[in-house]
């Protein structure tokens, strides 16, 4: 008997040695980490604002689950995590949701909550994401993820890539149900190395048309990118228009432009300066005083892999002719993969 125990106690350490290898070879674990020790200084009016002061914020914590079924489909969860020492809260979210076909390079499809055709592409071409969001996310003119139906790819020899979302509108926060949803969609070229072109396009009513609502606009948005880097700088500018985009449910309509220049030069493989300026203009119909103007100027290090930190100057002023938002942040920011 208890030579039959050892051997189905072999046995079975055996078969659970085998799961848990093939598990590990289809299932993969990450994660990525922004957050800052900084000093904010900022002013409503001239009046020192709640958030003035020095902390430590966690801006974003994503832990990434995917599992890979086959040679096509696979599986993938993000969560995203953030702490703001100003807002005295801790909120969690899920990022991604998806089940993903691979079909071939030019058809991938995803089922689910992912990555939107815009924002994560112009972050790639940014290159500092972990210092500050682009210029749609920082002034929430479009959503980092959302729900929906995704299909994307390249060819060309990654001469070409495209991205088409049919979404619900309200970001990956909200996944509520409406009377339609969104379009996004995204074409990028490469002609040359380290050249990247890209024109977007959203048009939609952002989540916010119910029975009970009816949206009495569509919210519309272009956009465009142009960027370069090689072994030495980078260098790159976005723009954008929208169009209702804060003016879904009211009977006045809307416009908004802007644009973001940046680039960095690398003093050597793991150092670098690097410096950004964005100009928009926020209600450009209804209140044409309304501006804001940003910049940020860093050096930054990689201290090992996955792991990078930056000092950091930022400056944001949003202004009209009746009211003046201005602030001044200073500290060090960083980023940790895995």
């Amino acid at each position: 008997m208890h030579r039959i125990l050892r051997m189905v106690a072999l046995a079975a350490g055996l078969s659970m040695a085998s799961l848990s290898a093939h598990a590990a070879g289809d299932t993969v674990i990450g994660g990525k980490m922004y957050f800052d020790l900084s000093h904010l200084s900022q002013k409503l009016n001239g009046i020192p604002t709640s958030k003035d002061g020095t902390g430590l914020d966690v801006k974003r914590f994503y832990f990434s689950v995917t599992h890979r079924f086959n040679t096509i489909w696979s599986v993938n969860l993000t969560t995203d995590f953030n702490y703001v020492s100003s807002d005295k809260q801790t909120n969690l979210f899920v990022k991604k949701a998806y089940l993903q076909g691979d079909f071939n390079k030019m058809a991938i499809l995803r089922v689910g909550a992912t990555d939107m055709p815009w924002i994560p592409f112009a972050e790639h071409a940014y290159g500092y994401r972990f210092v500050e969001n682009t210029i749609i996310d920082r002034l929430h003119f479009g959503n980092s993820s959302d729900w929906g139906v995704h299909m994307l790819g390249k060819g060309g020899n990654n001469l070409f890539n495209y991205q088409v979302s049919w979404v619900n509108g309200g970001g990956y926060k909200h996944p509520n149900r409406t009377r339609g949803m969104d379009l996004a969609g995204r074409v990028g070229f490469q002609p040359v190395q380290g050249l990247m072109l890209g024109l977007g396009a959203y048009s939609g009513k952002l989540g916010k048309a119910t029975q009970v609502v009816p949206a009495l606009h569509t919210a519309q948005r272009y956009d465009a990118l142009v960027a370069y880097h090689n072994s030495m700088f980078r260098i790159g500018g976005e723009y954008f228009n929208a169009r209702n985009w804060r003016n879904i449910n009211t009977v006045a309509t809307d416009r908004a432009d802007g644009y973001s220049v940046y680039g960095n030069v690398n003093l050597r493989r793991d150092m670098a300066v690097f410096a950004r300026y964005d100009k928009s203009n926020l209600s450009k119909t209804i209140d044409p005083s309304l501006q804001d103007t940003y910049y940020n100027i860093g050096i930054s290090q990689v201290l090992a892999k996955g792991l990078i930190l930056a000092l950091v100057y930022k400056h944001d002023n949003r202004q009209s002719n009746t009211s003046q938002l201005k602030s001044d942040e200073i500290g060090v920011w960083g980023q940790v993969k895995f």
